[in-house]
């Protein structure tokens, strides 16, 4: 979803400014993700892969992938009349990892895109335990559905992916912007919801 020139610009009736963090291992779809719902030309950071980086660089299952971020994605939606969305994607390589605590500075949640496709489910774990490393920011997981994806109960993928009976679990085509929406809108909800509570019992 590319914007018009005369939509680059937040309208003035914008007063308020919401920033989410999208995370998830190595071409999970972080990329085609806030792509597909980005109302802006997103701003890109991606390079050829190296056959250094190739040599490193689990492509099990992504054969065809020839590039990679290096340093963040970034796109922007605006909600309504009075508030924008902004997204900031991390790098899915470990060695990039330690720019995700200064990404998450000010953000109201994490979406965390996951591939369960054969092999590739793994390299979920340690961005789970990096998470919880750099950040403390409420958090939801959403499957891309790649074509090839089989069919997981969310019983199944809570257990696999060790998540507390809380955390919402979504599916989404990273693909198709109405779907990553409705993931990026169960991610804020979440986040009011918890953030309502927390007032509740303080």
């Amino acid at each position: 979803m590319v914007s018009a020139p005369s939509e680059r610009y937040l309208p003035d009736t914008v007063t308020k400014s919401v920033k989410v963090l999208v995370v998830g291992g190595f071409g999970v779809g972080k990329t085609t993700l806030i792509g597909s719902v980005s109302e802006i030309e997103p701003l890109r950071t991606e390079e050829v892969m190296t056959e250094a980086s190739a040599s490193v660089d689990d492509l099990t299952g992504l054969e065809a992938k020839n590039t990679t971020t290096v340093a963040m994605d970034f796109g922007r939606i605006t909600l309504n009349e009075r508030i924008a969305l902004y997204l900031f994607g991390t790098p899915g390589q470990r060695r990039f990892w330690d720019l995700w605590e200064g990404l998450a500075e000010g953000a109201v949640g994490v979406l965390v895109l996951v591939d369960t496709r054969p092999g590739r489910l793994e390299a979920s774990f340690e961005v789970f335990d990096q998470l919880e490393s750099s950040t403390r920011l409420p958090f939801i997981v959403a499957v891309n559905r790649f074509p090839d994806t089989a069919q997981h109960s969310t019983d199944e993928l809570r257990e696999a992916l060790d998540l507390l009976p809380e955390t919402p679990i979504v599916e989404c085509d990273a693909r198709d912007g109405a779907s990553s929406m409705s993931a990026l809108i169960a991610l804020v909800q979440h986040a009011v919801d918890l953030s309502a509570t927390q007032k509740v019992l303080s």
